[in-house]
């Protein structure tokens, strides 16, 4: 018997939460609950793309690389999913690859009862591309910060977007990002070297603007750091 629970579903994925429950409860029985380590890989580039993910709870990075050089194409969390684009056309293969920065847990489907879904519920694709479209307007914003931003901007744009998608905000405003983000990945992020981002990270500290502490990241004055993107 399946345990997914769909009222606990549609809770954690709001991918879920437009679609008709008798649709739902039907599709339940195909899903599956899988369990990720941390540093773990989902998938990788090139591989071929047979499911679709639905995180639960934890944190994924999204990545494409060569033998010289990775680029870190987003960090998704709770709610979030991904492999869709393989999903859609038979034959495609993975983009980039998945990684887990935590321990996760992800609700999972394969494409045959994904293609199911899409014939019964038409407004999936529709649902399917608001939330691609989002992915290209950050994928173009990202294009634009490595044309235009010198590497101090790109690191304090991309620290900005870490505090709003996955960070907690306290009473102070100040933002808690509760994961280890490394100096190396966010090298990935923004397209620099890791000694270089070092530097204007320790700077950034000196300056009280941030912290790295205890494994936590903490965006300590945000409204300065968007000062100074705007200089």
């Amino acid at each position: 018997m399946n345990s997914i629970d769909t009222s606990k579903l549609r809770a954690a994925i709001p991918f879920f939460k437009d679609l008709d429950q008798g649709l739902l409860e039907q599709l339940v029985p195909y899903m599956r609950e899988e369990s990720y380590r941390k540093g773990s890989i989902i998938f990788h580039e090139g591989d071929e793309g047979n499911q679709i993910f639905f995180i639960r709870s934890g944190m994924v990075s999204i990545y494409t690389s060569n033998k010289a050089k990775r680029i870190t194409l987003a960090y998704l969390t709770k709610g979030e999913y991904f492999g869709e684009m393989a999903l859609m056309q038979p034959g495609l293969t993975r983009s980039a690859t998945a990684e887990t920065l935590t321990a996760v847990k992800a609700y999972t489907l394969h494409r045959a009862d994904f293609q199911r879904l899409v014939e019964k519920e038409r407004n999936v694709p529709f649902l399917l591309l608001n939330y691609t479209m989002e992915r290209l307007r950050k994928a173009n914003n990202q294009i634009y910060d490595l044309t235009f931003l010198n590497v101090q901007n790109r690191i304090i744009r991309r620290l900005l977007e870490l505090g709003k998608e996955v960070g907690t905000m306290r009473e102070d405003g100040s933002y808690v990002i509760p994961v280890k983000i490394t100096h190396q990945q966010l090298a990935d992020t923004v397209g620099a070297a890791r000694e270089t981002v070092s530097k204007i990270i320790i700077d950034l500290q000196d300056k009280e603007l941030v912290d790295l502490s205890n494994k936590k990241l903490t965006l300590l004055k945000p409204e300065i750091l968007t000062e100074m993107l705007n200089i």
